[in-house]
């Protein structure tokens, strides 16, 4: 049996507008995916026969990545993430499949965190209709603080590009990394309202309303300047000006229409206890995220609200290969 485990991610500042090249930056969080394969005499998934149209990430690897043609296999996803809530499940499940698969066939050769990242990308692409940027893939396998961007970041440690050809003209990506200095006393509380977030659908909607409505524009562009200084601000370990480059970067959202009541519950009701508090991800429901220095405050306020609260650290490890027995 090979197994796999790939960390959710938080998006600090950036969502949206980094499908149009803006910046974002990005952090893996501590609860994840695990993926375990295993040679069957069928093909299954979590038990049940595996129809490939229902798991169009996982096919991709399978079949388009790897060619894969072999034995069937025996599929085992556990996870730790609240599903369609913006923490990147689906990209944690793609690159701990890849990464799972890999070393089922190749057990001798290192994980390439890179080319899972390229290879997490592609399967997003394909079950977003050509709209999905690299922040949540390159964050899961990457790990740590990760900043994507049209262009390279000044203060940034380039990893590697990205390019995707969407309905809208072909996207480029710059993915780089950035270091959160260790000695910070503050942790990230994610709070699922509850309500799930399809990404494509999200991502859809925000087309058609800067194609509705040019003005729009601004608040991308606006997006982009203060995850700039979220990042100064995050980097320098500043968190009174990352907490208010967080709220800030909400406001836009709002203005993008990919808010919810849920959603604004959640963040009034973690106000008083937060440096800042946002929507993190798709929106439209899913889940908003605070940084703080009392994370059981944070979280009790979110249980209060009737969220459900995910503690973590700025920053987890990427994927890695658990083992093979």
């Amino acid at each position: 049996m090979a197994r796999a485990f790939a960390p959710g991610k938080c998006i600090l500042f950036g969502e949206h507008a980094v499908v149009y090249g803006y910046p974002a930056v990005a952090v893996a969080i501590d609860a994840g995916v695990e993926v375990s394969i295993s040679e069957s005499s069928e093909w299954t998934i979590e038990g049940t026969e595996f129809e490939p149209s229902r798991h169009p990430h996982i096919t991709h690897i399978i079949r388009d990545v790897f060619g894969y043609n072999g034995t069937p296999l025996d599929i085992d996803i556990k996870s730790g993430l609240f599903s369609a809530a913006g923490l990147g499940s689906s990209a944690a499940i793609s690159n701990a499949m890849g990464a799972a698969l890999q070393f089922h066939l190749k057990p001798d050769e290192v994980l390439d965190r890179i080319g899972l990242a390229r290879m997490g990308h592609s399967a997003e692409a394909i079950a977003q209709k050509g709209r999905a940027s690299p922040t949540d893939t390159a964050t899961s396998a990457l790990g740590g603080c990760v900043v994507v961007s049209g262009d390279l970041v000044d203060g940034t440690e380039h990893v590697f590009d990205a390019t995707l050809e969407t309905p809208e003209g072909e996207r480029s990506w710059s993915i780089s990394k950035t270091t959160i200095p260790e000695d910070l006393d503050a942790w990230i509380v994610l709070g699922f309202t509850g309500v799930g977030s399809p990404t494509g659908r999200m991502v859809a909607g925000v087309a058609n309303l800067l194609e509705s409505d040019p003005s729009k524009e601004s608040d991308m562009e606006a997006i982009g300047n203060i995850t700039n200084a979220g990042l100064a601000a995050l980097s320098a370990g500043n968190l009174e000006a990352v907490g208010i480059a967080m709220s800030a970067c909400h406001e836009r959202l709002k203005s993008l229409q990919v808010s919810s009541p849920e959603l604004e519950h959640l963040i009034a009701a973690v106000g008083p206890h937060s440096l800042g508090a946002k929507m993190t991800g798709a929106g439209g429901g899913g889940c908003m995220v605070a940084l703080t220095r009392d994370p059981r405050r944070v979280a009790e306020a979110i249980e209060i609200a009737g969220g459900k609260p995910l503690i973590s650290r700025l920053g987890a490890e990427g994927a890695r290969i658990i083992r093979k027995t």
